[in-house]
């Protein structure tokens, strides 16, 4: 289903000359909603139950290219998996041409007032089972089995690391224009915490970001896995905490931890790429590494 058709990418959504990675984020969940409304089971009607629609489970992603100024976006969403109460979804994020932008896959239950997981009402069950396509569509994270500093997993340049890499973080107090309709951190604010940390780090061991940038533009995320294990509720204090456990000219492999109080909220991967400033990716700079090995 098209649930984007021919959107121009606006000024507010750029980080510089390339669309923010929390505007794929947004892209993602306004699709989920056109798709709700279209298969008669919207978010209006799950929050006026006092209940959290489509909230997200897994969600795992792979960006080609980020959007760059005068570009459009489409997204085509399909349901691949319909269980009692979860659905998967997949989401085709293209440009005006057709060309990839991003593809994710992501696994949806509506919660309801008692924290428990709803079962998809039968009809929207039914109708999602009947437009299901048959799709391996597999994003987001290539495994790793062990830290390297500079080659990767498969590189026979590969470099183990004798010592861990570096580890940093952030915390965050969730006030309302963090939130949503519900009353919950917004999926978009995740990126962005985790961003800013990073890029506060890098920062304090002497690369600013901004100097950095200009024909490239590192450490933007080109894939993610990412596990929602709680809601962040607003008011809380939520803490992202950062573990650099890969480094090589291609990507910088991040495991995350976003929590609050004793409550693992999200735990996750995400692979930062460099991207030239037509979105293509690149490769990174080697002082854009420094600061991570």
């Amino acid at each position: 289903m098209r649930a984007i058709s021919n959107k121009r990418v606006h000024f507010g959504e750029f980080a510089g000359p390339l669309a923010h990675e929390a505007a794929i984020f947004d892209w993602q969940l306004i699709s989920t909603q056109e798709l709700a409304a279209a298969f008669d089971y919207p978010f209006s009607a799950i929050l006026e139950d006092d209940g959290i629609p489509y909230a997200p489970v897994v969600v795992d992603a792979s960006v080609h290219r980020y959007p760059a100024i005068g570009d459009v976006v489409n997204v085509d969403v399909d349901p691949v998996a319909v269980g009692e109460s979860s659905l998967d979804l997949k989401y085709e994020m293209t440009d005006g041409d057709g060309d990839p932008i991003a593809t994710l896959r992501a696994t949806h239950v509506t919660i309801g007032p008692d924290g428990g997981a709803l079962p998809l009402p039968e009809t929207a069950r039914d109708a999602y089972a009947a437009a299901r396509v048959d799709d391996d569509v597999d994003p987001g994270p290539e495994p790793v089995s062990e830290r390297v500093r500079d080659g990767g997993d498969t590189d026979p340049t590969a470099v183990p690391q004798p010592e861990p890499l570096p580890s940093y973080g952030t915390t965050v107090p969730i006030r309302s224009p963090y939130v949503e309709g519900a009353e919950l951190a917004y999926f978009e604010e995740y990126p962005r915490f985790a961003g800013t940390a990073l890029e506060a780090f890098v920062a304090e061991h002497g690369l600013s970001v901004g100097e950095t940038s200009g024909e490239k533009w590192p450490y933007k995320p080109r894939s993610w896995h990412w596990e929602f294990t709680a809601p962040v509720p607003f008011e809380s204090e939520l803490r992202v905490d950062c573990e650099v456990v890969a480094v090589d000219r291609d990507v910088v492999r991040v495991a995350q931890e976003f929590s609050s109080g004793d409550t693992t909220n999200i735990d996750g991967v995400t692979e930062y790429g460099c991207f030239d400033r037509t979105g293509e990716p690149t490769t990174f700079d080697e002082p854009m590494l420094e600061p991570l090995r």
